[in-house]
């Protein structure tokens, strides 16, 4: 990595309901932004731009997305109103080659994936934010391969993110477990944990967990780490903060160029999973 590489991370964002709340999961994301150079752009792959094909963003004023329904007001409330970068939606379109990136400048915008971390690690909102969709149709190794190609936008002040989670599993959420886990879900987050920290350009052979189909029921949230773990290759990610929110929730993240040891500390919990008496299972998180 060069003097002036940009770090990178991956973020466990849970539910988004954080953005508005203060806990040891937020303090340790405004201790990543407080502690990295300041980017010329941000580049997020967030797990709610799940979609058809590959894309960026490549508006100048994107919009804030509010993409869930049953949270209270002041969640809707919540506006990020970052300046887009076409310039770099460019730039993406470009690094990606062969793969074919389409540049949406009309339908997406800033989604609750990214804004529900942004507010908190960069509260100003006065870096230009881009989104690089999660391609549906894709294996894992061609998401990999992805990030690695994005390594050089690094080396072009571009802090690159990843927002979902390892392991998301909305059907089997407990409430009578807020700040823990089941055992499947420990035991799939550790081994995600042993490979990121030392090899994480294998980290795709953990589709042969037996935990896995538990652990990773869609591919959606899985899938941002492995864009991390692209721009990784082998070099190890530091633990940012780790955790668990209603048993099948990691709140796991993960920096890349950037060691915080102070933000993983201990302090009150993710924010509950189902305000209101929604069933998480029926929203679309």
């Amino acid at each position: 990595m060069g003097p002036q590489t940009m770090p990178a991370a991956f973020i466990g964002h849970g539910n988004p309901m954080n953005a508005l709340e203060r806990n040891r999961y937020t303090e340790a994301w405004r201790t990543f932004g407080a502690s990295v150079p300041k980017p010329r752009a941000i580049l997020v792959i967030s797990a709610h731009w799940y979609t058809n094909a590959t894309a960026v963003t490549a508006m100048p004023r994107p919009r804030t997305i509010h993409d869930f329904y049953g949270f209270p007001q002041p969640l809707f409330d919540v506006e990020y109103p970052a300046p887009g970068l076409p310039e770099l939606a460019t730039q993406v379109a470009d690094v990606v080659k062969p793969t074919w990136c389409g540049a949406d400048v009309d339908s997406w915008g800033i989604d609750h994936g990214t804004w529900s971390v942004l507010v908190h690690a960069f509260p100003d909102a006065s870096i230009p934010v881009v989104q690089l969709a999660l391609n549906a149709f894709k294996d894992f190794d061609h998401h990999l391969e992805l990030g690695r190609k994005l390594a050089q936008l690094r080396d072009d002040g571009v802090l690159i993110i990843g927002s979902g989670n390892i392991v998301h599993n909305l059907r089997a959420v407990d409430f009578g477990q807020p700040d823990t886990g089941y055992d499947w879900a420990l035991r799939f987050d550790d081994a995600a944990r042993e490979q990121l920290e030392s090899n994480p350009t294998e980290i795709a052979a953990l589709d042969s967990h037996p935990d896995f189909r538990l652990a990773v029921p869609t591919p959606d949230h899985y899938l941002p780490m492995l864009y991390i773990a692209g721009l990784a290759d082998t070099e190890p990610l530091n633990l940012l903060v780790d955790g668990h929110a209603a048993g099948s929730i990691s709140m796991a993240a993960y920096t890349l160029g950037l060691n915080c040891p102070e933000a993983a500390k201990p302090g009150a919990g993710s924010a509950a999973l189902s305000p209101d008496g929604f069933p998480a299972a029926d929203s679309n998180l």
